[in-house]
């Protein structure tokens, strides 16, 4: 009933309410914010963020509990008592008939008659039709017909290198000058595939009453399973005459005679059309451009609809109808999002429909699969509602209700005048085309099909090289002539070929390919040009250069390993990407080289991140976003994971890896400063970087993460490279880097703190006009990466995803990997002659040296007399802005250190305390309290075994430490092995995060009064990232225990929502109640549930696992063995309690086991027998 009023919300939050009656507490419903609260003896209940913020003696708490994900928590003052959650909301429910209310009024599809037949595919005019809709042969080949065989959003590879939509020649649709936002550290992404849980694309759309009033009316709203209609459905509503319910048809194309000026016009009647409809007392408007002729031009649905409902906004009338679709040109999942996304209710693309049966009658769609025409409906609309799904996910939002009307998104090239009347409140900071253009390209499209003269009529559908070069397509930075000329003078290391190719890419970027194409430079501007000698040498100016975040995994060792020893070569940094690094390449080659790569990347999948791992950098990059995927996880297909990999990962071959969508220990900024200090406590040796995508607000953020403590941000360009991605991402998602590196300098500067934080940029960065433009607009450092590969052999055929790169790059096949024949001298060369060209440039300009230069955009300006019709109305006033300066000292490049506070941490003590220890590495034995305020406790002193003991670490048990108290965040973070920290008390979140063979026992107090296994003694998302070994819990944790485990062994006595979620080793024991979503994406490991009332199964998710009994031996002994060391390091009752009837227990437990890691141990096994035989 509610759902029919208002949408939901989602977090992270938690909010606390009163009225002096009651107080209470509720958290959102994904339960992304830690709420804890004691009970104790004398009826008190303490309630916070985190345990340990009131000292209470353990002997006077009675209960110890959570706020859980979507739950109340209310104390009435009145009766002196708390009710619970379901009793709250019973009373609330029991109060109406709502079940009654919702019967009798909701209006479902199937209510509806469709009176005489949907239209169907019309043959006839079909091909001028899609030409006049913009339809060219890539949208069917790798959008319409991908989405409906794999049913999803497609994928792709490598970045978009091709123009943006305002700077291109061609004539493009209105959604392509459109970015899609991301969340990025304020709130979480959310995975859209494994907590499909939490998803929805229902909604409820026509009139709503009023907000404040509870009548059986409100309930009249009609129920939409899917956004997207077929024609029949579309048909039912047309004709619809129900409960006094009524829809009115209102044509959106405009005569052809008309020009220009018939756009505006034709806005300016469907806004009035809208309003006389409801005053006419329709319920629903269906705005159509079926009546496309060729004399009759559609207006493009996404004004129309955008221009309406901003209209009817204004007038306070939109929640008085709701607004249907029926339209040639929605095709693509972002086509889709950006209607709903600017107020539609609901679309029917016939067009799209009916090309896919046309497709179906030519041979292109499965036979088999695809037997009748409602088949491929249903594939399409599965295809594009998973999409729409992870483009909501990717900005924290899980139902299309609260995604409908929400406009997140950025325009990239429209000019106020049709943001205010389409778009309002959008941000559009280039401006660019304006409604007259805009009607411009619409006739252009329109008379693609119907052209003017019979002899102009195309046969077939243009082929506009959009996602793939082609000669006389849409232009390329990325092109044959480009690539050829990169890798002659790398091979060569011949400056005048460098020049060649720099002469073309930097001419292709003139010729409007990006936005720093419109950018000169002012020659002399730093008081005049001056002697190249007097510039700093190329030497210098390539330590500041990096390579892009790139895994191994996603690419060849071969390829991994030159690009490291290249930029070891020249003083800059290599970046692991997030699949970890072999150990062995720590160590210098005899000849002096390193393979080593001086950044570490810490992603959301956390795959080979350990204590030495960690110690092993010089950089640790916490991958916040990805320029091609922003908001979006990764996955590594199991046949790309071989023995290596696995053995890297901490994984097992043969099985697939996931990423989740974010990081589940950054659910806010305060968690970000969290993993910073983390991180930083893992090396105090190494600076701390976030890497962020560039979109509007990013100063903002960027202002934050500089005061959460990193010493370095990177801000990435939508063009940044990917091994794979959604095509809707690759083309519409992220903003171009000179945006946001403009807008964190300017941001960073105003706030007086750019002198504390370095700042880089990466994605699409080729020549050293491209580095100096960085430079001028705020960025220290340059990252690059497809480049680098292009010198070492890539031919961008875009097949990374397909594992067939036939140069050995992105491929982990043995035989394509022997083609490769790249070496680290062609990326020195290159790198050094982009330095080069650098200098010449800051000569010109007056510059000595790169620091003089950081944010000097007064040296810049736009290009006068640009020849192009779409570009003359681009300001890039808001980048080429001078910094504002509170007062005059402030700092525009980094020049201070942050101050991270570890002078004074718990750690300091226990370095001493287990000094002989870490000398001799004889056992210690060392007693403390712990306070919350001690967060991070275990990790200093694991960095230093590290250091001082190698790779292996210690024997286990070498280093014990009691603590009495309440542990702060992330107690035991990468904890190294021979470390074992035993908590008398409770702890917060983060537990045993990247646990990296250490111990941890936790259990309460001895005279606590509660029963331990029915309480709490654990926050959310413990053992995340873990890669081994063991961690006992006497009592309940949160939300995602063992999330995106390695190899950690675990017990204990219950847990919350998505336990084991991604797990891919090591083992964990439940002995009590779980939450739901149990399993989600676990890939590899063994999980044990102890479910004496048979409650589990129902909250497992079974798509990558299976139940099973435990009946194997070596299971049986495996199990045994952690619950009686279970019981002896926490004495739990539960524990014992299990041992002393084990024949019986053993029957209830369930045995949680991966469908894949099962196959690959089969496999193995039967090998192993075939070679004893």
């Amino acid at each position: 009933y509610n759902s029919c009023i208002m949408e939901p919300w989602d977090g992270p939050a938690s909010i606390v309410f009163t009225d002096g009656k009651y107080i209470g507490a509720v958290l959102d419903r994904n339960g992304l914010r830690p709420s804890r609260y004691y009970i104790t003896k004398d009826d008190r209940v303490i309630m916070g963020s985190e345990v340990g913020v009131v000292d209470v003696d353990p002997a006077e708490i009675v209960a110890k509990g959570r706020l859980q994900p979507g739950k109340m928590f209310l104390v009435d003052f009145e009766e002196g008592k708390m009710i619970p959650d379901e009793e709250i909301k019973s009373e609330f429910a029991a109060k109406r008939p709502y079940g009654e209310w919702l019967k009798n009024q909701r209006i479902e599809l199937n209510d509806i008659d469709s009176g005489k037949d949907a239209p169907g595919l019309n043959d006839d005019n079909l091909l001028q039709r899609m030409q006049a809709f913009g339809f060219t042969a890539e949208t069917m080949q790798f959008m319409l017909l991908p989405i409906v065989s794999e049913k999803r959003d497609p994928l792709g590879s490598m970045g978009n290198d091709a123009a943006l939509a305002c700077l291109s020649d061609k004539p493009r649709m209105p959604y392509d000058y459109f970015r899609q936002l991301f969340a990025q550290v304020t709130n979480p992404a959310i995975d859209s595939i494994r907590e499909e849980v939490i998803m929805s694309l229902e909604c409820y759309i026509g009139p709503e009453k009023n907000l404040l009033e509870t009548t059986e009316v409100h309930a009249q709203r009609l129920r939409l399973p899917y956004p997207i209609l077929s024609n029949e459905q579309l048909h039912a509503l047309k004709g619809m005459d129900y409960k006094g319910w009524k829809s009115k048809v209102i044509d959106i194309t405009f005569p052809r005679s008309e020009g220009i000026r018939g756009v505006r016009k034709t806005i300016e009647r469907i806004c009035i059309e809208t309003q006389e409809a409801i005053k006419d007392g329709y319920s629903l408007a269906i705005l159509s451009d079926r009546a496309l002729s060729n004399d009759r031009v559609p207006l493009s649905t996404l004004l129309a609809s955008g221009a309406v409902h901003q209209y009817l906004v204004r007038n306070a009338l939109r929640t008085q109808i709701g607004l249907v679709l029926e339209t040639g040109e929605a095709r693509e999942v972002h086509h889709h999002c950006l209607l709903i996304g600017y107020g539609a209710d609901a679309i029917n693309p016939y067009l799209a429909f009916e090309a896919l049966w046309k497709a179906r009658r030519e041979g292109l769609t499965d036979p088999e699969e695809f037997m009748d025409d409602n088949s491929l409906v249903d594939a399409y609309l599965k295809g594009v509602a998973k999409g729409m799904l992870k483009v909501m996910a990717k900005m924290g939002i899980s139902t299309l209700h609260s995604y409908k009307g929400a406009q997140i998104f950025e325009a990239v090239g429209l000019k106020n005048d049709v943001i205010d009347l389409c778009f309002v409140g959008t941000a559009s900071r280039v401006q660019g085309l304006n409604l007259d253009e805009l009607a411009e390209e619409m006739l252009r499209r329109h008379a693609l099909g119907f052209p003017s003269r019979e002899e102009n009529r195309l046969p077939v559908l243009p082929n506009p090289g959009e996602f793939h070069w082609r000669a006389d397509g849409e232009k390329h930075a990325w092109n044959p002539e480009s690539i050829s000329a990169l890798q002659v003078a790398a091979r060569t290391n011949n400056f005048e070929s460098y020049k060649q190719f720099s002469d073309h890419i930097n001419n292709s970027t003139k010729a409007l390919c990006a936005l720093r194409g419109l950018m000169s430079f002012k020659s002399g501007a730093n008081g005049g040009s001056i002697p190249i000698e007097e510039v700093e040498p190329a030497s210098e100016i390539v330590k500041r250069f990096c390579t892009g975040a790139m895994s191994f995994g996603s690419i060849s060792a071969e390829a991994h390993e030159g690009l490291a020893i290249a930029l070891n070569r020249l003083g800059g940094k290599s970046n692991t990407g997030e699949g970890g690094e072999d150990p062995a390449r720590f160590n210098p080659l005899p000849n002096g080289d390193s393979k080593r790569s001086a950044i570490k990347q810490i992603a959301s999948g956390r795959f080979g991140v350990t204590i030495w791992y960690l110690t092993n950098a010089d950089e640790l990059q916490i991958k916040v976003s990805q320029g091609a995927k922003p908001g979006e996880g990764g996955e590594l297909p199991g046949k790309k994971v071989d023995e290596n990999i696995a053995r890297i990962r901490h994984s097992t071959p043969g099985v697939g890896l996931i990423s989740p969508p974010p990081h589940h220990d950054i659910y806010s900024i305060e968690d970000l400063a969290q993993l910073i200090h983390d991180l930083k406590n893992a090396n105090r040796a190494s600076r701390v970087s976030v890497k962020l995508v560039s979109e509007v607000g990013v100063g903002t953020i960027a202002s934050g993460v500089t005061k959460a403590k990193a010493d370095h941000i990177v801000i990435a360009g939508e063009t940044g490279g990917t091994g794979a991605s959604p095509l809707t991402s690759i083309k519409h998602a992220g903003l171009p880097w000179e945006l946001g590196v403009a807008e964190t300098h300017q941001t960073l500067v105003l706030n007086d703190l750019r002198s504390r934080v370095v700042l880089q940029t990466d994605g699409g960065l080729k020549t050293g006009r491209d580095v100096v433009i960085a430079a001028l607009l705020g960025a220290e450092e340059m990252g690059f990466a497809t480049a680098p590969l292009i010198t070492m052999g890539c031919i961008m055929m875009r097949k990374c995803h397909l594992n067939t790169c036939p140069v050995g790059i992105a491929t982990q096949n043995k035989e394509l990997r022997k083609k490769f024949n790249g070496s680290p001298e062609y990326v020195v060369n290159y790198l050094f002659m982009v330095a080069e060209e650098a200098r010449q440039i800051m000569a010109d300009l007056g510059f000595r040296t790169i620091n003089e230069m950081v944010g000097r955009v007064d040296a810049l300006e736009m290009q006068e007399a640009i020849d192009h019709w779409k570009a003359d109305g681009i300001d890039l006033s808001s980048i080429l802005t001078p910094a504002e300066k509170p007062h005059p000292d402030v700092g525009t490049y980094c020049t201070e250190s942050q101050d991270h506070g570890l002078e004074e941490v718990l750690d300091m003590k226990l370095l001493e305390l287990a000094k002989p220890a870490l000398d001799d590495g004889d056992a210690v034995n060392i007693e403390l309290p712990i306070i919350n305020t001690d967060r991070t406790v275990g990790t200093i002193l694991s960095n230093e075994v590290a250091k001082a003991h190698g790779g292996d670490l210690l024997p286990e048990d070498t280093v014990k430490i009691k603590f009495t108290g309440s542990a702060g965040q992330s107690l035991g973070a990468f904890l190294a092995k021979g470390i074992s920290i035993e908590l008398e008390g409770d702890a917060n979140d983060y537990v045993g995060k990247g646990l990296s063979g250490g111990k941890l026992a936790i259990y309460p107090p001895r005279s606590s009064g509660f029963t331990p296994e029915e309480n709490i003694i654990a926050g959310n998302v413990c053992l995340y990232g873990a890669t081994g070994g063991k961690a006992f819990f006497r009592g309940h944790a949160a939300e995602r225990f063992c999330v995106r485990n390695s190899g950690a062994y675990a017990v204990i006595e219950g847990v919350g929502d998505h336990g084991c979620e991604y797990m891919t080793g090591g083992r964990a024991v439940i002995l009590g109640p779980t939450g739901r979503n149990f399993a989600a994406g676990m890939s590899g490991g063994v999980a044990y549930i102890w479910d004496p009332e048979n409650k589990f199964p129902p909250k497992c998710n079974m798509e990558m696992v299976e139940l099973e009994k435990v009946t194997d031996n070596e299971d049986i002994q495996e199990l045994l063995s952690l619950i009686e060391e279970h019981g002896k390091l926490t004495g739990s009752t539960v524990a014992y309690g299990i041992l002393d009837d084990w024949e019986n227990a053993l029957n209830d437990f369930i045995k949680v086991m991966p469908t894949d890691y099962k196959r690959v141990l089969e496999e193995r096994k039967k090998v192993e027998k075939e070679l004893v035989a």
